[in-house]
């Protein structure tokens, strides 16, 4: 080999070797030891840590459970309504009576899927906005497994966001609140909060958190697939392959809905893939943030996107406000947005936290 090209090679390597090492020597200068936090940080949640260690595992356990089926024949489809990666859901009808409802047809998936979020549906039954769970039946011939749930009449995030006034926000977002508050008090974290997750009647107001499919146990400590939540609203410990995350990774999804409907933009966030869609939330809070946070838990991040989030210095939310939407961004709505929008996820308001945020004092006095 040319000995020119050797040479032009070993300078390459080494400049690469150099500016890793260069990046490394930065974490250690932002954070000397003595001002590091401890590695392996056992992350738990600050709200609902141990509701589960008193209740029967029957109640959680899906692994473990048998589901009754039920028969179809009482139940008749009329047209589909939607479509996803693991069922198709359709409007129908209670024979008896002919009442609406939805049937959630399941796609071949494991098993436990289905069996998960049967039992997540049954523990949140009398839960306020939360879609209603009927019946699960299976097809005699086929044996596809059906869920028939609460039927409500949606209109689309996408026709309403940025039509809505500031009273039409704050009622929005604190029946979602609620919601949230009633199933971590359960438990549960829904892992896939986002608009189309949402039905909501414009004409009635009914609001109603729908498909818990992704939904699952909090049990402190566990770790968990990071595999869940839809790309514009992973929160960064998805991102980092933080598994301890707990219920605060719903109220990452609530920050990006509150986001858009004061910034009339949907999404906020809008990565072209999971390295981008960590860049684009560095890009606002900043490479010092990204710093502390995979200190404090000693996340692995692959030392090519690590170089790529260098030297982002911390920007703010005026960045999203424009003429168009200035009047939405009230004091208290962006002091709401800087609480439930943060990278560090044990510094999130949780759902009650919010709930009680002066942004809703109008809607708590009433």
């Amino acid at each position: 080999m040319n000995s020119l090209l050797i040479v032009l090679l070993l300078t390459l390597v080494n400049s690469f070797q150099f500016n890793y090492f260069s990046l490394e020597l930065q974490l250690v200068n932002k954070f000397p030891m003595s001002q590091c936090p401890a590695k392996h940080t056992v992350s738990i949640s600050k709200v609902y840590a141990d509701v589960l260690a008193n209740v029967p595992e029957e109640e959680w356990n899906y692994e473990k459970v048998n589901i009754s089926w039920g028969s179809p024949q009482p139940y008749q489809i009329v047209s589909r309504i939607g479509r996803g990666k693991y069922s198709s859901v359709f409007k129908g009808v209670i024979t008896e009576g002919l009442y609406p409802c939805a049937i959630k047809c399941l796609k071949p998936i494991k098993e436990d899927r289905f069996k998960r979020e049967i039992l997540v549906l049954q523990r949140l039954i009398n839960g306020p906005n939360i879609i209603r769970l009927y019946d699960c039946v299976k097809e005699d011939i086929t044996g596809i497994p059906s869920l028939v749930m609460e039927y409500i009449e949606n209109t689309k995030f996408q026709f309403f966001y940025k039509k809505f006034t500031l009273q039409d926000i704050q009622y929005y977002l604190y029946e979602l609140l609620k919601a949230l508050k009633y199933a971590h008090s359960k438990g549960i974290m829904h892992r896939d909060i986002k608009p189309d997750n949402i039905c909501y009647d414009l004409n009635t107001k009914k609001l109603r958190i729908i498909d818990w499919g992704l939904a699952e146990f909090y049990h402190p400590g566990k770790e968990y697939n990071v595999r869940v939540a839809s790309r514009s609203y992973k929160a960064p410990e998805l991102l980092l392959n933080m598994q301890q995350y707990d219920y605060s990774l719903d109220m990452w999804g609530f920050g990006c809905i509150l986001g858009s409907l004061i910034f009339k933009k949907e999404p906020i966030f809008e990565g072209r893939d999971f390295d981008d869609q960590l860049l684009q939330i560095v890009q606002l809070f900043g490479t010092n943030e990204l710093y502390i946070y995979i200190t404090k838990y000693n996340c692995n991040i692959d030392s090519s996107l690590l170089f790529k989030l260098k030297n982002y210095s911390t920007s703010s939310f005026s960045k999203f406000i424009n003429e168009n939407n200035k009047s939405f961004c009230t004091t208290e709505a962006l002091d709401l947005l800087e609480k439930v929008l943060v990278f560090d996820h044990q510094k999130r308001l949780s759902a009650d936290e919010a709930m009680n945020h002066p942004f809703f004092k109008s809607l708590r006095n009433n």
